[in-house]
């Protein structure tokens, strides 16, 4: 019998979200990276062990290189004291040539941040999202809650009419 897509490791691993990153910023674009790993940081991941609340993306050199800073992957105890990987290193994001271009010279020209949004599992592999950022301001997030306070508001009314 073969597996279902539901049942696929990768389904089931944690993935790691940095929700604050869309209410701080307006995110334009997105592109997914991979993201050069050691083993007890694939580990930490897998165990959902990580945080991308402080995390930004660098874009260095020509053709651009892009590194992420500030992710804290937290250390794998089992691997013991010897083995074990930095937590806030910076790590090398990998991507086609083209895209990292196009997305570094678009943040550059809108003055904006490139902000990861979050690291998941693809066939194995940890990817991490990666978006276009420009910060908002203090009433834009005011209006954002309102608006989302609103559509729940009317969305509840509608489930008591049915």
């Amino acid at each position: 019998m073969a597996k279902s897509r539901k049942d696929s490791p990768s389904d089931r691993e944690p993935v790691i979200e940095n929700r604050k990153s869309r209410h701080d910023y307006a995110i334009a674009e997105t592109l997914e990276c991979g993201i050069q790993l050691v083993g007890t940081e694939v580990k930490s991941l897998r165990n959902g062990q990580a945080s991308l609340s402080e995390g930004w993306v660098r874009a260095d050199g020509d053709p651009p290189q892009w590194t992420l800073l500030n992710v804290t992957i937290a250390e794998y105890p089992p691997a013991g004291a010897s083995r074990q990987h930095e937590p806030n290193r910076p790590r090398r994001l990998l991507a086609h040539t083209r895209e990292m271009a196009k997305f570094t010279t678009e943040a550059k020209t809108r003055g904006a941040t490139l902000v990861p949004l979050k690291i998941y599992w693809v066939k194995g592999r940890a990817k991490i999202l990666i978006g276009i950022g420009t910060g908002k301001k203090q009433h834009d997030k005011r209006q954002d809650i309102a608006r989302r306070e609103d559509k729940r508001d009317m969305d509840r009314a509608m489930s008591r009419r049915r």
